[in-house]
């Protein structure tokens, strides 16, 4: 992997993690939401570690079954091309 793709996963897995804090947040005090649209987003950029974090750190979404079944399709959806694409890169 280039430094520069490992750059955009740390980046883009921190900004994950302070959306859900934020979100977090925004709930406790009732104010406008991040949509659940634009936090399976960042998810699906590759921040599903930052999301996994945030979701148990702040306890935040973990009572709602739809967005847990899209983030974890989310997340074994790229744990799979993950795979394949090294894979193909093994041979």
């Amino acid at each position: 992997m280039n430094k520069a793709l490992i750059c955009f996963f740390i980046v883009i897995n921190i900004i994950t993690f302070l959306v859900f804090g934020y979100d977090k947040w925004l709930a406790k005090n009732n104010r406008k939401r991040i949509s659940e649209f634009n936090l399976l987003l960042l998810a699906g950029v590759g921040g599903n570690i930052g999301g996994l974090l945030g979701m148990n750190f702040f306890k935040h979404k973990t009572n709602k079954f739809s967005f847990i079944l899209v983030f974890y399709s989310i997340l074994i959806l790229q744990i799979v091309l993950l795979y394949f694409g090294i894979q193909m890169f093994k041979s």
